[in-house]
């Protein structure tokens, strides 16, 4: 009995599993298990508290008596809990998180040991620097590196484990993780709205950028995933031909949810809210055993955070219930990938959305201003903010006619593109007349405070104003969403810098304020004009359309990664003091590290399985065939030996005959292509450069991997069920 059989009785004898339901609202238990502000305030000191609560708002330092009493507070609160261990949580290069537990445990003398937690253990702990992706930055002989609480985020328990968010950077200084350059172009950005802000209202003393991210995600059962290596190895089938049915009946989105896979969500939900992290939305997606889950706004880096912790708890929660979540881009060809759409905003400390017109002409001038600013920024930045989700695994995904190109543009909607050409025509370049003014400002005072209806969604566009926010849908499922935002946050920031000190300039020249502010929107609108677009992204047309207008369409990580290089780029980043130099040559590699690493182990599992699975399976297989036409053949000779008879053999295994053969040609085409992608691969490995090295796996490794694709899925369809050994399309989409 082969593994497919096994899987498939298994799958059978599930049976759902009920999650614990506490019976009271959520409202009750939500952030149980976080640290909060009233948690803080309860077991704190009232100074340090507002010392600690000025450091969070402010980003103020923290000194170590400060964390001290926050440290004794923390543990206090976490032995309540049950718990008896913490550890410094952070999110290295590698995509994933990474935690070390200590006990809170220090020797009291005669053999005797206390609990204890001091400040300096909340401030800072000391990781093996050199086992996490540094890209040169640390040696295996320069270990050291240090991570260091960030009071941003709160602290969070985990079994019986306190969870403090940090920082990750090495002995010398680098950064080493996604959240410190994401706080660091949070602050950037901060600074930047703010002193726009003030043209319009000087109460305005922060913004901040909001995050709702949606996670999408694929669920098979266990026993398929325990029967197909290439989904364990590497997230995704490397083989596997289309079921009959898939998506076309368009049957699965936001259809009625399976039983178990209700359960696994509530079970999910549950965990997440104690962990305060606000998950309000589950549905099923487009594709069969597709779904998605998506949460209320919050502070980019709590949500950021937030996300990864989501993304843990679902796999943790998926195998408890007999499921594996897959947060692959592409898991399954065919069917649609999975995104994780990031809908991006800005608000003010007082209760303000900067991309929400008002009812004023004033509130909607400062709404022009940043709907404008941002524009203008993926425009200037466009192939860094491509570069920003790029992966081995979203290339699957960029422009597959399911998700948003490769090309970057931005979809504004047909009311909000006229406004924009409108002022783009009337504005006069000179000083504006009184009645001028105020025409101009009544016309802009007819903008809805409220746009969902008036801007229609494009699914097929990178980057959407949809509303009230803009969507980034590019940024995939697996994604750690902290350097989309990051460098989101940072082509803004810059942009809104820039746009100051124009309007700045025209102040100083004698002209209004708000016709200055006029102008230089005017000239933002015409600068940016040609990342605007409002047609199929998918189709043919708009890959030439986006040629003429000059906008790349990089369809790979290698190319997409080119941008650093770009003295611009290098420049937008070290004079902002996000990355140093040497930190963006470093992330540079580690990413082309990593997609190099990808692709090697898919062609590696692709040749192992393609050898000892799915050749043997169909030898197999022929050999019953082979079997089959030597029994005619006897029982036609025993039977008599007459020409008609021979005639009438030979139709009867005709037919087994061409199956034979094409087995025999197919498999001939599998094995010589899988021992040339390996030949090519061992050519790859030999260049030492890096970025070469890249560009050899793209364009000499991975374009076997269709080849062996499509004769091994030919085969699929030749070969008896009971012959082969993988689960199939039809049977892992089909949740029972």
């Amino acid at each position: 009995m082969n593994k497919r059989v096994i899987a498939f009785q298994q799958v059978l004898n599930r049976q759902p599993i009920q999650p614990p339901q506490p019976n009271k609202p959520i409202s009750e238990y939500f952030a149980e298990n976080v640290f909060t502000l009233d948690k803080m305030r309860k077991y704190l000191s009232e100074e340090t508290f507002e010392k600690l609560k000025e450091a969070i708002d402010k980003g103020t330092t923290i000194d170590r008596k400060i964390a001290s009493e926050v440290a004794e507070a923390m543990k206090a609160w976490a032995m309540t809990k049950g718990v008896t261990h913490y550890t410094h949580w952070f999110q290295p290069l590698n995509g994933e998180t990474a935690e070390k537990h200590d006990a809170f445990m220090e020797w009291a003398g005669e053999g005797r040991v206390i609990e204890k937690f001091s400040g300096n253990q909340l401030a800072q702990q000391e990781p093996d620097a050199s086992s996490f992706p540094s890209g040169g930055l640390r040696n295996t002989f320069e270990a050291r590196g240090y991570t260091a609480w960030d009071p941003t985020s709160p602290a969070f328990i985990i079994d019986n484990t306190l969870c403090i968010p940090s920082i990750f950077v090495s002995y010398t200084g680098e950064t080493l993780d996604y959240k410190t350059p994401l706080l660091r172009s949070l602050n950037i950005l901060d600074k930047a709205a703010t002193e726009v802000c003030q043209y319009f209202d000087k109460n305005v003393t922060k913004v901040v950028a909001t995050l709702g991210w949606e996670q999408e995600y694929f669920l098979i059962d266990a026993a398929y995933y325990n029967a197909r290596y290439d989904i364990q190895q590497s997230g995704r089938t490397l083989f596997g031909h289309a079921p009959a049915k898939g998506q076309q009946l368009e049957d699965h989105y936001w259809g009625s949810i399976p039983e178990r896979v209700a359960a696994f969500m509530k079970d999910f939900e549950y965990e997440c809210h104690l962990l305060g992290i606000p998950v309000k939305t589950r549905h099923n997606e487009v594709a069969p055993a597709q779904f998605e889950c998506a949460p209320i706004f919050e502070e980019v880096s709590v949500a950021v955070d937030h996300n990864v912790q989501l993304m843990d708890i679902m796999e943790k929660v998926a195998i408890r219930h007999g499921f594996r979540v897959l947060f692959h881009e592409k898991p399954f060809a065919g069917v649609n990938g999975s995104g994780k759409h990031n809908n991006w905003s800005m608000a003010t400390n007082t209760g303000k959305n900067l991309l929400s017109p008002g009812k004023t002409p004033k509130n909607n001038l400062q709404f022009l201003t940043f709907f404008v600013n941002v524009i203008k920024a993926v425009h200037d930045y466009a192939d860094l903010l491509r570069s920003s989700i790029a992966s081995a695994s979203n290339d699957h995904r960029l422009g597959a006619n399911e998700a948003p190109p490769a090309i970057m543009s931005v979809f504004v909607g047909k009311y909000l593109s006229n406004v924009l050409d409108e002022l783009e025509k009337n504005v006069p370049s000179g000083k504006m007349s009184p009645e001028e003014k105020t025409a101009l400002k009544l016309g802009i005072g007819k903008i809805p405070e409220i746009l969902l209806d008036n801007t229609d969604r494009n699914r097929t566009s990178p980057f959407a104003f949809t509303g009230n926010k803009f969507e980034f849908r590019a940024v995939g499922s697996s994604a750690n969403c902290g350097n989309a935002m990051m460098v989101l946050n940072l082509i803004v920031a810059k942009t809104l810098i820039e746009f100051k000190k124009e309007v700045d300039a025209l102040i100083e020249k004698g002209q209004d304020k708000d016709e200055a502010i006029f102008q230089v929107i005017k000239k933002y609108i015409t600068a940016s004009k040609k990342i605007r677009f409002e047609g199929n992204g998918y189709s043919d047309e708009w890959k030439k359309e986006a040629k003429k207008r000059g906008l790349n369409n990089f369809t790979s990580t290698p190319e997409a990664l080119q941008v650093y290089h770009d003295k611009k780029i290098k420049q937008l980043f070290t004079e902002l003091n996000v990355l140093t130099e040497r930190e963006i040559e470093s992330r540079l590699e580690i990413q082309l590290e990593t997609y190099i690493k990808k692709v090697q182990i898919e062609s590696r599992v692709m040749a192992e399985m393609v050898h000892n699975t799915i050749i043997p399976a169909a030898l197999n297989y022929q050999q019953k065939l082979v079997e089959i036409v030597k029994g005619i053949k006897e029982m036609s000779s025993v039977t008599s030996i007459t020409t008609a008879n021979n005639d009438e053999t030979d139709s009867l295994i005709a037919p087994h005959l061409e199956i034979i053969k094409e087995i025999s040609e197919r498999v001939n085409t599998l094995r010589k292509a899988a021992i040339d992608m390996t030949e090519e691969r061992k050519k790859a490995n030999a260049i030492e450069d890096v970025e070469k090295r890249s560009f050899a796996y793209c364009e000499k490794v991975k374009p076997y991997f269709d080849t062996i694709r499509y004769h091994a899925d030919k085969l699929e369809l030749l070969v008896a069920d009971e012959y082969w050994p993988l689960p199939k399309y039809s049977e892992m989409l089909n949740l029972r």
